[in-house]
């Protein structure tokens, strides 16, 4: 049986800011797949172009060389609207902050996604299933100040993943978080990657957290440092 096709596949990718001598190059031809299924790991010290590449993959920005793949399209041959479609239908993000919007219930927020596209009976079903699978279909009427830092991580998780897109973005998803509460986290995005086929890709300064991935990409000063592991 051939290989399924990667989720997403960047090709000598670069990025920079700004113009002429005050370009500052965050990436330097990078690249790599991601297939479904997999979790990968990003690591690297502070600085390094971890945030800029999971941008770039998660197409929230386009590189200034080289392309990217995501759902088997070409990032920049798309317009502004076709990315933006593309996104919301191929992309889960979960952040260290968690970006729970306060006035929204647990309910609220996990819905987010679904709010355009699904019918009222078939999202409310969606959401009791995925607030069940992360331990708070109890806290669907609560709000985000009335919850623990791991039970909001657990709600980001949730929204991230209730549409169930091909890829999903980790950006230090247990920055925040106790040891007890961050292994739950782990325990949860690795689960419901599985189940759901997802591509992972999880930047983290955490060699702990790493090790739950199935690959390990270290990048250092904006390039891929040695071999992926």
């Amino acid at each position: 049986m051939p290989a399924a096709s990667p989720v997403v596949r960047a090709e000598s990718v670069s990025k920079r800011y700004g113009d002429g001598s005050a370009t500052t190059p965050a990436l330097r031809a990078v690249s790599l797949a991601i297939a479904p299924g997999e979790f990968v790991a990003l690591m690297g010290p502070s600085g390094c172009g971890k945030t800029t590449l999971l941008n770039l993959l998660g197409a929230m920005d386009l590189p200034s060389a080289g392309r990217i793949w995501l759902s088997g399209e070409d990032t920049q041959s798309l317009s502004d609207d076709a990315l933006t479609r593309l996104r919301r239908r191929s992309v889960g993000f979960v952040f260290q902050a968690f970006h729970l919007i306060a006035t929204l219930s647990v309910r609220e927020n996990i819905a987010l996604p679904l709010l355009l596209g699904t019918s009222a009976p078939d999202r409310d079903a969606k959401i009791e299933a995925m607030a069940a699978r992360v331990g708070l279909a109890a806290k669907l009427p609560s709000f985000p100040h009335e919850l623990s830092g791991g039970e909001a991580q657990r709600v980001a998780l949730a929204r991230a993943l209730i549409h169930q897109p091909p890829l999903l973005i980790a950006d230090e998803p247990t920055g925040n978080l106790d040891s007890q509460a961050a292994t739950q986290v782990l325990d949860l995005l690795a689960r419901l990657a599985y189940e759901q086929r997802a591509a992972v890709v999880m930047a983290t300064h955490s060699a702990e957290a790493a090790a739950r991935a199935q690959r390990i990409i270290h990048l250092r000063d904006g390039a891929l440092e040695g071999h992926a592991v």
